[in-house]
């Protein structure tokens, strides 16, 4: 008689448990199917970024990386270089480009460095002539290493700017694809 009211505690238990974790987790796994973008925007052109920072082909990396994630991402979305004809323009000038040592080896070389990218985002509605989205601080940091062994060398600078400039574009995509402020 104690074994079977165990067992029904048991299962009273679990299924509460299960209950509360089916209805406080519903809204994590929802698919997110449509952009929250105004539904007038159908076209996004994203012209070459502007290079203030004189750092040579930085800014065709961050450009290219925001179309690829658009078109990855835009669920509908039409993606293209040239403003004539967008509904919205992302606009970005590559600020910046920093990189310092920040870890030395014992022979007091810097082995382990740090990029530091700032940009200016500005996403201009073109059909109601205003901003949706702008800042002008907009700051990357990575890092590279340096392998310890001549021998082994390669440079890790390139790959480090590549992936800056794939997060850059994750993060551009993502506020403006599931920015929820926007006017519709």
């Amino acid at each position: 008689m104690e074994t079977s009211r165990l067992q029904k505690l048991t299962r009273l238990a679990t299924l509460a448990l299960t209950l509360f974790f089916l209805s406080g987790f519903a809204e994590c796994y929802k698919p997110v199917t449509k952009n929250q973008l105004p539904t007038r925007i159908k076209t996004v052109a994203v012209p070459a970024f502007q290079n203030n920072a004189l750092r040579y082909k930085i800014e065709h990396r961050f450009t290219q990386a925001v179309l690829d994630e658009l078109i990855h991402r835009g669920r509908g979305l039409r993606v293209q270089g040239d403003r004539e004809g967008a509904d919205a323009v992302i606009e970005g000038i590559i600020k910046s480009y920093q990189f310092t040592g920040v870890l030395l080896d014992d022979k007091g070389r810097a082995r382990i460095f740090e990029v530091t990218i700032a940009a200016a985002i500005t996403v201009r509605d073109q059909t109601q002539n205003r901003v949706l989205y702008d800042n002008q601080n907009f700051v990357f940091r990575g890092e590279y290493e340096f392998a310890n062994d001549p021998r082994n060398f390669f440079n890790e600078e390139d790959p480090a700017v590549q992936r800056m400039a794939r997060s850059f574009a994750e993060s551009i995509v993502s506020t403006l694809i599931n920015a929820v402020e926007l006017d519709k």
